[in-house]
């Protein structure tokens, strides 16, 4: 059974529930590691890459996800880095509008996708510091594999 979309009202409350305190290169590495983790104790293909900026910092490849799945995570973070919001949000609000993303907002499709699994990474008071991408999973679930890791990482 999918698992039914969240509302942008929860997808803005998650946000700031997800709110770092601080950001370096062990605290992307002990979240891309958990979330490794978790994709492979379940046994998901997923691509992980997390982000500081536009640089990538961590990236794995779980199970037989392959290096396409790269593809789709660069663009979920380039939506990610763009709006500060997740890809999840940003696809849903332009299917409640009635719009195409890419057209609305003169982004190309091999460089953007609204598409869940693409997660800003926020200091706390609201500073946008990097991105987490995960691909692999149907998009919702793409999007809960980080924000439920997130959610259990020391900061």
């Amino acid at each position: 059974m999918p698992i039914q979309d969240p509302t942008l009202a929860e997808l803005a409350d998650e946000l700031k529930s997800l709110e770092i305190d601080r950001f370096d290169h062990e605290f992307a590495w002990d979240l891309g590691t958990r979330i490794r983790r978790r994709a492979s104790e379940a046994g998901h293909d997923v691509a992980i890459e997390i982000r500081h900026g536009n640089d990538v910092i961590f990236a794995t490849l779980v199970g037989r996800a392959t290096i396409d799945n790269f593809d789709w995570t660069r663009r979920k973070c380039a939506v990610v880095h763009r709006f500060q919001r997740s890809s999840l949000a940003m696809r849903l609000e332009a299917e409640q509008s009635g719009y195409d993303f890419n057209t609305r907002f003169r982004l190309p499709q091999a460089d953007f996708v609204a598409s869940g699994g693409g997660v800003p990474l926020m200091l706390k008071g609201g500073t946008f510091i990097g991105s987490v991408g995960v691909s692999g999973l149907p998009n919702v679930e793409d999007h809960r594999l980080i924000s439920e890791t997130l959610k259990v990482v020391p900061a």
